[in-house]
């Protein structure tokens, strides 16, 4: 019978740009693969397969590749710090552009699970607008939030929050307003 291993569960708030990571997956169905690389970013956004959005993530250059979803994001202790959960590839093959959620999130919804609460959604996608965005677009210059999609059925769509419906380009940015 064998043992399951198991890793402490770290802390990813204090995780800085630079530091070394270790991505531990199957992929490709190669078991417990190991690989190494840096953080590249905090508090990254991208659009999951789904078009769902992930928000938050910590992005590293350890080759992640179809495979290693679920799999842990170490620091160089061995603490878990994130969990891997999406990359940006052709077919899924690395390009050095891997994403994980960090640990403190997932402790969190561990927390929340454990205790039977859901956690609140707004259900909106919104571009902070400041400065020379909201002057382009006629609005305060102090800034602000353009809501660009409203989720159906969800908190937003019930309270009557609407996003902008005509597409404007604003240097390389397509905001809806």
């Amino acid at each position: 019978r064998e043992t399951l291993a198991w890793r402490r569960l770290g802390d990813s708030g204090g995780l800085q740009v630079g530091q070394t990571v270790l991505a531990i997956g199957n992929p490709f169905g190669l078991d417990g693969t190991l690989t190494t690389g840096v953080v590249s970013s905090l508090g990254r956004s991208i659009r999951g397969e789904n078009n769902q959005l992930l928000e938050g993530l910590v992005q590293t250059d350890a080759a992640i590749n179809m495979g290693n979803s679920g799999g842990p994001l170490l620091d160089s202790a061995g603490d878990v710090i994130g969990i891997n959960t999406a990359i940006l590839g052709p077919n899924g093959g690395n390009i050095g552009i891997g994403f994980a959620m960090p640990i403190n999130r997932a402790k969190l919804m561990l927390d929340d699970f454990q205790a039977g609460r859901k956690r609140p959604r707004l259900g909106v996608s919104v571009v902070p607008v400041a400065g020379d965005y909201a002057d382009a677009l006629n609005l305060p210059n102090q800034g602000g939030l353009l809501i660009q999609e409203v989720e159906a059925g969800s908190a937003a769509a019930s309270a009557g929050l609407r996003a902008g419906k005509e597409e404007v380009l604003i240097g390389n940015a397509k905001l809806l307003v």
